[in-house]
């Protein structure tokens, strides 16, 4: 069996760790940069995500550092996909690394899945910048 494939992309931002932080962990900023849901950096924590045309996606916060690490699950029991954002300070800034993992290549939804987010989660981590700024 082989190892299912990971997206993984990092982005600078010039912002310290703590700003880049509230982006991920604070619903309003959130919503403005991906998507809207209640979003909170407390392991356990259930929480949806709109994703528009794809429907309310559930999640669950299973690993928090502050300022450093936020790990949950995406869509369990439609894609079982994990999301971790890896805060590593650098100079005055953030290096963003997103690391999105564990879809189905073998299932059409996996295989769909892989492929739009490979493509879309470039712009998702650009739009991030605008709300950084904002």
């Amino acid at each position: 069996m082989s190892t299912p494939p990971v997206i993984k992309l990092d982005h600078f931002y010039a912002h310290a760790p703590a700003r880049v932080w509230r982006a991920l962990t604070t619903p309003e900023i959130h919503a403005r940069w991906w998507a809207a849901g209640d979003v909170r950096a407390e392991v356990g924590h259930r929480f949806e995500l709109d994703m528009g045309a794809w429907g309310k996606q559930q999640c669950e916060v299973l690993a928090v550092e502050p300022e450093r690490l936020l790990k949950y699950s995406f869509a369990p029991g439609l894609l079982d996909t994990t999301i971790t954002w890896v805060l590593t300070p650098e100079g005055t800034g953030t290096r963003l690394t997103l690391l999105h993992e564990g879809f189905d290549v073998e299932s059409p939804m996996g295989k769909k899945a892989l492929e739009g987010m490979g493509k879309g989660w470039p712009g998702i981590l650009a739009r991030m910048e605008q709300a950084l700024a904002d």
